[in-house]
């Protein structure tokens, strides 16, 4: 009798020594942009939102609700489904805002991880950090696509969570000889300290948390990874020819969503499921003006991710880059997650203990044409 794949926790994850080392994650993600581009690998997204009328006529969550100032509660319900080469997956993620009141992740995703062909379920594993890391893996591709000769490369990051900590993990693994500063700026400032405190031993990397602004202007490289409800800067105090990857909500003003249509250039990880969802800044800009990205933003000069390989001049002028996060990476992460530490045969895929964190050349992961 066939067996019910058991699940595999997160803790169980941390006992079993379980990485999320950056040259793999990168290495996963290398192979999922190649198979989007072949057309081998293929997801869909989908978000069930609920009204926050519902959770503030609960009595025990009414107390929460000036808490949450400045803050987007997020209480949806997401699925993201996708198939490539070998495997599919379904990643069901929950998210409330109020869960870290509660001494829980905002959001918790779990990853179902079957045969591509009998779509037989192989495992299911908590993805919560898979999720985060995947997310960073977006930081490094717009380092490799907008930067690969730069010197002394300012890093603006607004955040301090989960997914602002594996960016600064992967800045630093790869951005060594690029990147000499990294700005962490929160909405408490409390955060932004603390971040910066976990990874003070950097050795590459200079880290700094900000309570303002005042450092963005001479940043070429801003990262939003925020849950901020409104725009965390404004248009004017953005470096002219910044690249600005938002990996948020509505973090980004409407003025710079103009000039860099305008005069710039706007790329997605993919158009259409950006425009579905209609909770980023870019997608909600359309949306604000009674149309859609996906109607008017090709029209626009808006491009996917896929089909963009040429940075070439890329420095003369604005960039943003917007990734609501696609099913494909989360899938691919959790095929190397699988096969290195849970598959029968994982142990011939695990890294030796002497290689992590090694600080080897890695081969580029979005270049190819």
């Amino acid at each position: 009798m066939e067996s019910t794949p058991r699940y595999i926790s997160l803790a169980e994850m941390k006992r079993l020594g379980v990485r999320l080392e950056a040259s793999a994650l990168h290495d996963a993600a290398r192979a999922a942009w190649s198979d989007i581009r072949l057309g081998q690998a293929h997801g869909l997204k989908s978000v069930l939102s609920f009204p926050e009328a519902a959770l503030w006529n609960q009595p025990q969550f009414e107390a929460y609700r000036d808490r949450l100032q400045g803050e987007r509660l997020g209480w949806k319900l997401s699925a993201l489904s996708s198939v490539g080469a070998r495997y599919a997956a379904v990643k069901v993620v929950g998210a409330n805002a109020i869960n870290r009141r509660l001494g829980q992740p905002r959001s918790t995703s779990t990853i179902l991880l079957l045969d591509s062909f009998t779509l037989r379920p192989l495992c299911v594993m908590d993805g919560t950090d898979i999720s985060a890391a995947r997310t960073a893996t977006y930081a490094s591709m717009a380092l490799e696509l907008f930067f690969p000769k730069t010197e002394e490369l300012s890093v603006f990051l607004f955040g301090a969570g989960p997914i602002a900590d594996q960016i600064i993990r992967v800045l630093d693994h790869f951005g060594a000889g690029i990147v000499s500063k990294i700005f962490v700026r929160s909405r408490s400032g409390a955060s932004a300290r603390q971040l910066v405190k976990r990874h003070r031993q950097s050795p590459r990397i200079r880290l700094e948390a900000v309570a303002d602004n005042k450092r963005l202007r001479g940043c070429r490289f801003v990262i939003t990874a925020t849950n901020a409800s409104a725009p965390v800067f404004e248009s004017a105090e953005v470096c002219p020819n910044a690249v600005v990857l938002h990996l948020g909500g509505d973090e980004t003003p409407s003025g710079h969503i103009q000039k860099v249509l305008r005069s710039g250039l706007a790329l997605c990880d993919d158009v259409s499921m950006v425009s579905r969802r209609n909770s980023q800044s870019l997608a909600l800009y359309f949306s604000r003006k009674g149309s859609t990205l996906e109607q008017l933003g090709p029209a626009l000069g808006v491009m996917n991710l896929k089909d963009f390989c040429d940075a070439a001049g890329g420095s003369e002028f604005p960039i943003l880059v917007t990734c609501v996060g696609l099913p494909m990476l989360d899938l691919y992460v959790a095929a190397h997650v699988y096969e290195t530490w849970f598959s029968p045969d994982g142990a011939r895929h695990r890294p030796s203990t002497h290689l992590a964190g090694t600080d080897a050349k890695q081969p580029k992961l979005y270049g190819e044409g």
